[in-house]
Protein backbone atom coordinates (compact mmCIF):
# COMPACT_ATOMS: atom_id res chain seq x y z
CA UNK A 1 0.00 0.00 0.00
CA UNK A 2 1.52 3.35 -1.00
CA UNK A 3 1.62 6.49 1.06
CA UNK A 4 -1.75 8.24 1.20
CA UNK A 5 -2.60 11.90 1.73
CA UNK A 6 -5.69 12.32 3.85
CA UNK A 7 -7.38 14.91 5.98
CA UNK A 8 -7.65 14.32 9.71
CA UNK A 9 -9.28 16.95 11.89
CA UNK A 10 -8.60 19.71 9.38
CA UNK A 11 -4.94 18.78 8.81
CA UNK A 12 -3.36 17.39 5.66
CA UNK A 13 -1.68 14.14 6.66
CA UNK A 14 0.78 11.91 4.84
CA UNK A 15 -0.06 8.42 6.09
CA UNK A 16 2.86 6.11 5.35
CA UNK A 17 2.25 2.44 4.76
CA UNK A 18 3.81 -0.28 6.88
CA UNK A 19 5.62 -1.52 3.78
CA UNK A 20 8.45 0.49 2.38
CA UNK A 21 11.94 1.62 3.20
CA UNK A 22 13.03 1.02 6.76
CA UNK A 23 13.94 4.30 8.42
CA UNK A 24 17.52 4.01 9.67
CA UNK A 25 18.74 7.58 9.80
CA UNK A 26 18.74 11.13 8.47
CA UNK A 27 18.73 10.20 4.78
CA UNK A 28 15.64 8.03 5.18
CA UNK A 29 13.91 10.75 7.19
CA UNK A 30 14.72 13.27 4.45
CA UNK A 31 13.07 11.03 1.84
CA UNK A 32 9.84 11.03 3.84
CA UNK A 33 10.13 14.78 4.46
CA UNK A 34 10.55 15.35 0.71
CA UNK A 35 7.38 13.37 0.04
CA UNK A 36 5.56 15.36 2.70
CA UNK A 37 6.76 18.60 1.16
CA UNK A 38 5.57 17.53 -2.30
CA UNK A 39 2.09 16.98 -0.89
CA UNK A 40 2.15 20.07 1.35
CA UNK A 41 1.08 18.15 4.43
CA UNK A 42 1.04 19.31 8.04
CA UNK A 43 1.73 15.99 9.66
CA UNK A 44 3.35 12.65 8.80
CA UNK A 45 2.11 9.36 10.27
CA UNK A 46 4.58 6.48 10.16
CA UNK A 47 3.91 2.97 11.50
CA UNK A 48 6.40 1.92 14.20
CA UNK A 49 7.36 -1.16 12.17
CA UNK A 50 8.91 1.07 9.50
CA UNK A 51 11.64 2.09 11.96
CA UNK A 52 14.84 0.11 12.36
CA UNK A 53 15.11 -1.53 15.76
CA UNK A 54 17.98 0.85 16.57
CA UNK A 55 15.49 3.72 16.60
CA UNK A 56 14.03 2.34 19.83
CA UNK A 57 17.45 1.94 21.48
CA UNK A 58 18.03 5.59 22.24
CA UNK A 59 21.76 5.21 22.91
CA UNK A 60 22.24 4.57 19.21
CA UNK A 61 21.18 8.17 18.50
CA UNK A 62 19.01 7.19 15.55
CA UNK A 63 15.77 8.42 17.13
CA UNK A 64 17.33 11.79 17.86
CA UNK A 65 18.61 12.15 14.28
CA UNK A 66 15.28 11.28 12.71
CA UNK A 67 13.13 13.30 15.08
CA UNK A 68 15.43 16.31 14.76
CA UNK A 69 15.05 16.30 10.97
CA UNK A 70 11.28 16.52 11.28
CA UNK A 71 11.58 19.28 13.88
CA UNK A 72 14.05 21.22 11.69
CA UNK A 73 11.60 21.11 8.79
CA UNK A 74 8.72 22.07 11.09
CA UNK A 75 6.84 18.94 10.17
CA UNK A 76 4.84 17.11 12.80
CA UNK A 77 5.61 13.41 13.18
CA UNK A 78 3.36 10.71 14.59
CA UNK A 79 4.65 7.20 15.16
CA UNK A 80 1.81 4.70 15.33
CA UNK A 81 2.01 1.25 16.87
CA UNK A 82 1.93 -0.81 20.01
CA UNK A 83 5.19 -0.14 21.83
CA UNK A 84 4.04 -1.59 25.16
CA UNK A 85 6.67 -4.34 25.25
CA UNK A 86 9.49 -1.97 24.32
CA UNK A 87 8.29 0.58 26.86
CA UNK A 88 8.08 -2.05 29.59
CA UNK A 89 11.69 -3.02 28.91
CA UNK A 90 13.22 0.47 28.66
CA UNK A 91 12.72 3.28 31.13
CA UNK A 92 14.76 5.53 28.81
CA UNK A 93 12.43 4.92 25.87
CA UNK A 94 9.42 5.28 28.16
CA UNK A 95 10.71 8.68 29.31
CA UNK A 96 11.38 9.78 25.72
CA UNK A 97 7.86 8.82 24.62
CA UNK A 98 6.28 10.56 27.61
CA UNK A 99 8.30 13.71 26.98
CA UNK A 100 7.56 13.92 23.25
CA UNK A 101 3.88 13.24 23.83
CA UNK A 102 3.70 16.32 26.08
CA UNK A 103 4.58 18.50 23.13
CA UNK A 104 2.92 19.06 19.81
CA UNK A 105 5.73 18.20 17.36
CA UNK A 106 6.25 14.43 17.83
CA UNK A 107 3.74 11.95 19.19
CA UNK A 108 3.72 8.22 19.78
CA UNK A 109 0.21 6.76 19.60
CA UNK A 110 -1.06 3.20 19.69
CA UNK A 111 -3.48 3.52 16.78
CA UNK A 112 -5.22 5.99 14.49
CA UNK A 113 -8.29 6.44 16.74
CA UNK A 114 -5.90 7.62 19.48
CA UNK A 115 -4.35 10.07 16.99
CA UNK A 116 -7.81 11.36 16.05
CA UNK A 117 -8.64 11.91 19.74
CA UNK A 118 -5.39 13.82 20.26
CA UNK A 119 -5.93 15.95 17.17
CA UNK A 120 -9.43 16.76 18.37
CA UNK A 121 -8.15 18.00 21.72
CA UNK A 122 -7.12 21.61 22.11
CA UNK A 123 -3.31 22.05 22.35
Amino acid sequence: MPEVVQERNGLRVLACSAEGTTLRGEADALEVIAQASEHEVDLVVIPAERFDEGFFRLRAGMAGEIVQKFVNYRLRLVIVGDLSERLANSSTLRGFVEETNRGNQVWFVTDLPELDRRLGSPP
